[in-house]
């Protein structure tokens, strides 16, 4: 069949018709915009319970805190330490032979704080959090909704939020800030040490020199604040996908699908909030 336009809609391979697009189109806004609202819900349901429980279980939710740390920073710390040299090597391994050409090696570090310190540092970070524990967040979550434990926690009278989300949220922020100071330190040595062994002429102090010249106050606050937000999200992401929505253990590799796909979203779009913030201040 012929349409007025000369497209054909039979089945061989033809465009699909103008309706069908709009209709996959108005499902993914409203499936976007439940998205988001649940994630919110979430959100607030959690800082609520946070909030509210906070003291009054103390003793019981520490150590469940102190074990979220652990995984999410302590035991990665390997990994952030060869990243942070992988880092270095990269940005002063392409800027050195630019720079030196160009006469500018007063700007090495400038470099360094805009790639590692402000973007890639941040973003390393809460990628590698997201790979190695946000995803087995949405996976032993996920499991324990499909067999029933989260209903026999609730059974017991035992809050799932507060249980088995707070501590997440606690221990991926904090792990994602740590993790952070540990690959700009690591990057920013490793930087300097590749510098010279390709023998710019560059000594440590002006080194240092340039790194102080080129940070301010507010870099040190909005890492602090960028990090925070990145392993939040992460946490509240995963979470959400595991432990809030109805799952059989079929739906759990797409739901952490989903989960990644949306951390990584979100990272980015919180990075391009900060860089507004940067260009403006």
């Amino acid at each position: 069949m012929q349409a007025a336009h000369g497209t054909t809609f039979d089945g061989t391979g033809a465009e699909p018709p103008p309706h069908g697009l709009a209709r996959l189109l108005g499902r993914n806004i409203f499936r976007f915009i439940f998205t988001i609202r649940g994630l919110g819900a979430f959100a607030l349901i959690t800082l609520g319970v946070m909030l509210a429980k906070w003291r009054s279980s103390g003793q019981l939710m520490r150590p469940a805190i102190r074990e979220q740390i652990k995984r999410s920073g302590l035991t990665l710390l390997p990994m952030i330490l060869f990243l942070s040299a992988a880092l270095g090597f990269l940005v002063i391994g392409q800027a050195v032979s630019w720079l030196t050409r160009l006469g500018a090696i007063n700007y090495l570090g400038s470099i360094m704080v805009l790639a590692v310190v402000r973007e890639l540092g941040p973003l390393l970070a809460a990628f590698l959090v997201l790979a190695r524990v946000g995803a087995a967040n949405v996976i032993e979550l996920g499991t324990a909704r499909a067999t029933g434990e989260v209903e026999a926690l609730e059974a017991l009278g035992i809050d799932p939020v507060h249980y088995l989300v707070a501590p997440r949220v606690v221990g991926m922020a904090v792990g994602v800030f740590a993790l952070t100071v540990y690959l700009i330190i690591g990057a920013l040595l490793s930087g300097y040490l590749w510098a010279f062994l390709q023998d710019v002429p560059l000594r440590p102090g002006a080194y240092l020199q340039q790194l102080a010249g080129a940070l301010s106050g507010l870099d040190f606050a909005l890492l602090g604040i960028k990090t925070l937000a990145f392993g939040f999200m992460v946490a509240i992401i995963t979470c959400y996908h595991g432990l809030a929505q109805p799952l059989r253990l079929e739906q759990v590799p797409r739901a952490t699908i989903q989960a990644v796909a949306q951390s990584v979203i979100a990272c980015v779009l919180i990075d391009t909030v900060f860089i507004i913030i940067y260009l403006t201040v």
